[in-house]
């Protein structure tokens, strides 16, 4: 009885509270770090602990959320939103698990304002979450620079951790962004995992001046890729797995995670913070550190095609500087001659190798 008294009077604080809906964009590096499968399964885990969830689907393809899900019929009608000619209530698609689906891809989204992008979040939704397509330059859409918090996924693997510092390192000097969360996914073991974001969050706030929270893990599990076969999630697909069970967990924790002004309201300061990246990757290359566009993968100006000793001199810096950044996070250091400059700096060594999947969606 004393709990259920409790949640009630925590539940009207939070009504009376209430100033609109918890906007989260979920996304991440290069490659499948499962973004979309999370995006899903935290809907569906949401929904089921008694929650109004909406889901923006920004991408297109065999990827999308309504690719993945299937069954969702009437999540295409953005454009009707933005024109008021129908309600978000009546332009949403709705699963069948009972969360909302709205399609709103760059090209439909690409002319409206910030103020009519306003509408498609400030529904009756206690949650949105964006399936977020970053730009060629890793910004976020408009639409998604009204989240509250950016959740960045990934695996604990070489290559996937450096793709992750590089989607966080570029949302930050594209909007000034302080704090993300990281949600690692496929993971063999949680202490692992954990202990591969808090030596990221350390990376993170030394070179970036930029904070990083779990927001838990999820296990590897082989049943995923069925669910995927029969496009449903796991959590509803296979509610007994330990996926499912690490999926609802994190679902019932972030409704509690503190609330943040949205990145647009930092967005005065993005100009500053660009301007500032210059000298603070000048000072890194002056202290001997890993420049960041290094660690994005990105092509070195003033490299010559005839200047075939620089380059080669280049990509060994590169491979080295990663295998170090890699290693500062993962806590383990690539074997001797394991790698060469022909090869990516990752080879040789993971903490944690993904099982192979049948799917190409994001697992």
């Amino acid at each position: 009885m004393d709990k259920f008294v409790i949640d009630q009077a925590e539940g009207l604080r939070r009504l009376l509270a209430r100033e609109g809906s918890r906007v989260v964009a979920v996304t991440g590096g290069a490659g499948s770090p499962g973004r979309t499968t999370a995006v899903v399964n935290l809907a569906a885990a949401l929904t089921a602990q008694g929650k109004d969830v909406l889901v923006i689907d920004e991408c297109l393809g065999p990827r999308s959320v309504c690719a993945q899900v299937g069954g969702v019929r009437g999540a295409g009608n953005f454009a009707a939103v933005m024109r008021g000619e129908r309600t978000l209530e009546q332009a949403v698609g709705r699963h069948a698990l009972g969360f909302g689906v709205l399609a709103a891809s760059r090209d439909n989204r690409a002319q409206y304002t910030a103020a009519q992008l306003r509408k498609v979040i400030s529904g009756p939704a206690d949650i949105v979450l964006i399936d977020a397509q970053l730009d060629a330059d890793g910004a976020l859409s408009p639409l998604a620079m009204h989240a509250h918090d950016v959740l960045i996924v990934m695996r604990i693997g070489a290559q996937s951790i450096t793709d992750a510092y590089a989607c966080m390192k570029r949302l930050h000097f594209a909007h000034a962004i302080a704090q993300f969360r990281v949600l690692a996914n496929h993971v063999a073991n949680a202490s692992d995992a954990q202990a591969a974001i808090e030596n990221l969050a350390g990376v993170a706030s030394r070179y970036l001046s930029v904070s990083l929270e779990s927001a838990g893990s999820v296990t590897a599990d082989q049943h995923m890729a069925q669910a995927l076969r029969l496009a449903r999630c796991i959590v509803d697909a296979f509610p007994s797995t330990a996926a499912a069970r690490d999926f609802r967990h994190v679902a019932a924790e972030l409704p509690h995670w503190p609330m943040r002004p949205a990145v647009s309201a930092c967005s005065p300061a993005t100009a500053r913070a660009n301007a500032l990246f210059g000298a603070t990757h000048e000072e890194h290359e002056a202290a001997g550190h890993a420049p960041a566009d290094e660690l994005d993968g990105a092509p070195q100006d003033g490299v010559q095609p005839h200047a075939t000793h620089a380059t080669n001199a280049a990509h060994s810096t590169l491979a080295a500087n990663a295998d170090s950044f890699v290693a500062a996070v993962t806590g383990v250091h690539p074997a001797p001659n394991a790698t060469s400059a022909s090869g990516p700096a990752h080879a040789g060594w993971r903490t944690d190798t993904p099982a192979q999947r049948t799917s190409p969606q994001h697992v």
